[in-house]
């Protein structure tokens, strides 16, 4: 039995209309019927509050259909690879940063009067904020490519 199925059953089986079962969800009657006819299909966050209100585990209802499972692991992927992209783009931010503060306090000391001390090894210091930059970037390109694949 595929999803729509499952769902139009077990609705009728509670006496619900699609729009009680609609309000009890907190979304629009059309998305019942649409989710109903085959033509689009619920969040893992419906999913989970459907299976409480019918009573039925998540499984019964993931697995009645082929394609809305696939569709699950391929949104819980879409969660999953932003927020590790998000983790390379600010590593990337602090590398620029870095630079930044070091080019304006190399010019400060060239242009002006001040005498600033840049403290810690000079191998972090001339080259830390580049491996950042490049790891952030390579990291950041790789997640690209692993969401493409998926």
């Amino acid at each position: 039995m595929f999803f729509c199925e499952k769902l139009k059953s077990e609705r009728k089986n509670k006496g619900w209309s699609q729009e009680e079962l609609a309000e009890k969800l907190f979304v629009s009657r059309q998305s019942v019927s649409k989710w109903e006819t085959g033509q689009n299909y619920p969040s893992i966050e419906i999913i989970i509050k459907l299976s409480d209100l019918f009573g039925v585990t998540i499984d019964e209802l993931l697995r009645s259909d082929e394609e809305l499972t696939e569709k699950v692991i391929k949104d819980s992927k879409q969660l999953a690879h932003p927020n590790m992209k998000f983790m390379f783009d600010v590593v990337f931010l602090i590398g620029v940063s870095l630079l930044v503060i070091k080019i304006g306090i190399v010019m400060l000391n060239k242009f002006t009067a001040l005498d600033f001390t840049l403290y810690g090894s000079s191998f972090f210091l001339n080259f830390g904020s580049l491996i950042l930059m490049i790891g952030a970037g390579l990291g950041s390109s790789i997640i690209k490519e692993k969401y493409k694949e998926d």
